[in-house]
Parts: C-alpha cells; sequence; structure tokens
C-alpha cells in the first residue's frame, strides 16, 4: 500500500512565529519575546489540560495562553489588540518550503493528511488562508476526541481515520514531544529541526529520519 503521511501544522508547516510582525507594531523589539512566550505556554496548557482530563479545545488554550503572558510580560493590550491578535493568529504564513515539497510528495503518489491539535475549522482556514489546504486527502484533528498529542489515543486515532497501518504511516513534525509520541504508537517518524541544532530529547528514542527542511523529506522517505 502506499505511504501516508501526516504532518503536524503549527511550527512544521505553519509558522507560529509570524505573529512577530504583528506584535512589533505594539510592543516593538520585545515582540519576539511575546511570540515565544505564547507558543511554549500555549503548549504548556495543551500538556496539563491533558494529564488532568480537562479538555479544552486549543483556541480556547491559545486565548488562555495569550491573556497568561501578557500579563506576565506586563504588555496590555486593548479587548480589540487582542481580538485581532487571536485573528491573526488564525493566518500565520506558512513556511517558504511547505507548498513545494507537499506538491513534490503528492506528485509521487503518496496519502497525505494534515494532522493537528487544532479544531478542524480553524486549522482548515488557516491552511486555505496559507494556500496547502487543497494538497491534502483529509484532515485529521484531535478534538475529534478531546485529547492532545502526545497522548496516544492521538496517533491510534489518526491511523483509525487514515486507514493506515502504524508501518505505513509516517508522522513529519518539527516537535519532538509530536515525533515521540508517535514512535511509541508505532508510527514511523521525521523530525523536522529547522534550527538545525540536534536538540532531542535524550529518551533513547530517536525519530526514523531527521531533516532541516521540507524540501529535504522526498528522499528521506526512500
Amino acid at each position: 500500500m502506499r505511504q501516508t503521511l501526516a504532518f503536524d501544522v503549527y511550527g512544521t508547516l505553519i509558522d507560529t512565529q509570524g505573529i512577530a510582525a504583528t506584535l512589533e507594531g505594539w510592543m516593538g523589539d520585545r515582540a519576539p519575546v511575546l511570540a515565544r512566550a505564547w507558543r511554549e505556554k500555549q503548549l504548556e496548557y495543551t500538556f496539563r489540560r491533558g494529564l488532568m482530563g480537562a479538555y479544552a479545545d486549543f483556541d480556547t488554550c491559545t486565548e488562555q495562553a495569550l491573556r497568561y503572558c501578557c500579563e506576565a510580560l506586563g504588555v496590555a493590550l486593548e479587548a480589540e489588540q487582542e481580538a485581532e491578535l487571536l485573528r491573526r493568529y488564525r493566518e500565520l504564513p506558512a513556511f517558504a518550503d511547505a507548498g513545494p515539497s507537499l506538491d513534490e510528495l503528492h506528485a509521487e503518489g503518496l496519502r497525505l493528511f494534515a494532522f493537528s491539535n487544532g479544531t478542524a475549522e480553524t486549522v482548515s482556514g488557516l491552511l486555505r488562508n496559507a494556500g496547502l489546504e487543497d494538497r491534502f486527502e483529509d484532515l485529521v484533528s484531535v478534538d475529534e476526541i478531546g485529547c492532545f498529542k502526545p497522548d496516544p489515543r492521538v496517533y491510534r486515532h489518526f491511523l483509525q481515520r487514515a486507514n493506515a497501518l502504524p508501518r505505513q504511516a509516517w508522522l513529519v513534525s518539527g516537535n519532538p514531544f509530536d515525533v515521540i509520541g508517535a514512535q511509541a504508537a508505532g508510527m514511523r517518524t521525521v523530525w523536522l529541526d529547522r534550527a538545525r541544532q540536534g536538540l532531542f530529547d535524550p529518551w533513547g528514542k530517536e525519530p526514523t529520519a531527521t531533516i532541516g527542511g521540507l524540501d529535504e523529506l522526498s528522499g528521506a522517505l526512500r
């Protein structure tokens, strides 16, 4: 059977630091600091909610993380500014290598899926705005089962929805926790190390392949 590729969205196809451009007009040089803190707190909230069994969707985690980080950094946003930031977060840009690489993989006959912590509605809009939506056979959201990566149920859900066996499926992600979670579920994995620092969790669980850009993905799958 054809190989199935599950692409993480935030931080893999879509540049979460793209929000810094919007922030710069309001806070200047501190914009990248808030952008990074917002992303880190967003993920922290998904981990904590997963452990607590207190699921709230990714949009909620994103909004609450923004409010926390603004307070922590002493950034006072008007209600209109907060609403604008959350709107812009739904319009983040794709990495430059995303579209061409997906086209190449599609031409090779691989099955391509978007696989995200985000809700289907939000991620569909995000991919559509970035010009990537039509590259995928389907979108699989963790919201369908009410838990977040790297819960093992998430990867089993993906395999069921994609009708794929673990040995036929690859996860492609820029997030080490996601890669380790997929490997624990029996999937093959590609870690996208855009920073090219090789800084991966020392758990004795190495990715099946490591790449520095999506343009290297086709070769890594051979």
